[in-house]
């Protein structure tokens, strides 16, 4: 698509999809990130932007190129330029619950395999807890 001489230097912006509902309609969400004056973190800012949509080619969390346009509408003054990237998510079909299978299944405690028995206190380590040290003192001391 060639642009014309005009359409060139027209303001561009980069979001993401986060509405298609609307016919020809786009709702673009374009984020923007500044220097606190006082601060001076980072901060992350979100506008949304309505865009006009010719072929409803754009769905959800695709990435687009915006261009400032004439006003189409009340709130749009923006069109799509291009389409950067495609969401593989939003390709997927959807999934009804109806496509859901059987809950899985519940697991009774009495079918399941015993657990492993604790080790003795001959088994365990070479070096004795610290509880087990302060047992020992306590025992000495009420002697």
């Amino acid at each position: 698509m060639a642009l014309m001489s005009h359409e060139v230097s027209r303001r561009t912006k980069i979001g993401t999809v986060v509405s298609d509902k609307m016919n020809k309609t786009i709702v673009v969400a374009v984020e923007s990130q500044k220097r606190h004056p006082l601060y001076g973190r980072s901060v992350r800012r979100t506008k949304k932007y309505h865009a006009h949509d010719e072929d409803n080619r754009c769905k959800v969390g695709d990435r687009v190129v915006i261009a400032e346009s004439r006003p189409v509408a009340k709130t749009k003054r923006w069109q799509v330029r291009e389409v950067i990237g495609y969401d593989v998510v939003a390709a997927l079909p959807k999934v009804d619950e109806s496509d859901i299978g059987a809950p899985p299944p519940k697991i009774d405690p009495a079918t399941l395999p015993p657990t492993p028995p604790r080790p003795s206190a001959g088994e365990e380590s070479e070096q004795p807890d610290k509880a087990e040290e302060t047992t020992e003192k306590d025992e000495e001391q009420a002697t």
